[in-house]
């Protein structure tokens, strides 16, 4: 049967005297005794359709420990419900503007996309800002089809490379690396666009042809060195948190406490991300987790096509695409994968 898609208390914020070894946070949550196995997710603000966030004061207290990528004194962040609440917190704790964040890293100070904050944050994790350094203006000829570049986003309007594939067009330039954020393509602005927009951006672009990219590079300590390719495939024996929980963060919604991934899903969050990065050129593990939620109580591909079509409409996948989905989400619930 074919896809029926419609395609449409307050301590100061820094802590002079903290090494500058990764701190576990302190946990604070009155009233929700017994969360070592639960986790938190943030989102947008609201809760359910028309109701307002829970008032700061009922929200779980999660203080977590926070440096600049580059080198800081340690701080403290708290009462953030979304990543760019995060950004915000972490601008206040630093004195800079939240803009300022490119992306954050969990316990590594180095541009490891293994270790991108994505749509969880482990209740024990240490959070890493890196935040803009040199701009640059490269062009680049399209000599092939495929440019070899996987593209994400921070959640906050920044684009930028996740990983670079070697021998690739762009893993002949050598001042092109993972984690720069792509500004602008051939003058047209790409702050606060999605990632998905962007790689379709890059696709669409034609053969043959010379075309601009203009960059912003994170500003990086002495001891961090350009990875080329972006390390080994997110999802290899990678894990937020220590056992004790994840703050799970959402596009839309509150921050939640959670319980880790169970093993099912999380080979169908890896293969989903698998599968996101081979028909779309982008990796992004939240909306991995989306889709596996979405899919893995639903009885038919016909029913993941409408719940798919119902929440992330947006992205207008194809037939195909969902059909491998849901047929990754199958194989790992009975341990295929």
């Amino acid at each position: 049967m074919p896809l029926g898609l419609g395609r449409r208390k307050k301590a100061s914020p820094l802590v002079e005297n903290e090494e500058a070894e990764p701190i576990r946070a302190g946990l604070n949550v009155p009233g929700m005794d017994g969360l070592d196995g639960g986790g938190v997710g943030l989102g947008e603000g609201t809760t359910q359709e028309g109701l307002p966030p829970p008032p700061t004061s009922l929200r779980p207290r999660l203080i977590f420990h926070t440096q600049l990528a580059h080198g800081s004194p340690t701080g403290r962040i708290e009462g953030f419900s979304n990543v760019r609440e995060l950004y915000t917190k972490i601008g206040e704790a630093f004195g800079i503007a939240p803009p300022e964040v490119m992306f954050c890293t969990l316990n590594t100070h180095k541009v490891d996309m293994d270790k991108l904050l994505g749509g969880q944050i482990g209740l024990e994790d240490f959070i890493f800002a890196h935040i803009k350094g040199q701009r640059k203006e490269v062009e680049v000829f399209k000599g092939e089809d495929a440019l070899g570049l996987t593209i994400t986003d921070n959640g906050a309007g920044y684009a930028f490379i996740k990983r670079i594939r070697e021998g690739s067009v762009v893993h002949q330039i050598q001042v092109i690396n993972v984690g720069d954020m792509i500004e602008s393509i051939n003058g047209h602005s790409l702050i606060g666009c999605r990632h998905y927009e962007v790689a379709k951006m890059l696709k669409e672009l034609p053969k043959g042809k010379d075309f601009v990219l203009k960059m912003v590079e994170p500003l990086k300590a002495f001891d961090m060195i350009s990875q080329r390719s972006g390390g080994a495939r997110a999802g290899s024996g990678t894990q937020l948190g220590t056992g004790k929980g994840t703050l799970r963060l959402r596009s839309k919604g509150p921050a939640t406490v959670e319980e880790l991934p169970s093993a099912f899903e999380e080979k169908a969050i890896e293969k989903v991300d698998d599968l996101l990065e081979s028909y779309m050129g982008i990796r992004d593990s939240e909306l991995a987790a989306t889709m596996v939620e979405l899919g893995k109580d639903k009885k038919n591909p016909d029913e993941f096509a409408e719940a798919l079509d119902e929440t992330l409409g947006d992205f207008a996948f194809p037939d195909e695409f969902v059909f491998d989905v849901w047929g990754a989400i199958g194989d790992a619930k009975v341990g295929r994968l």
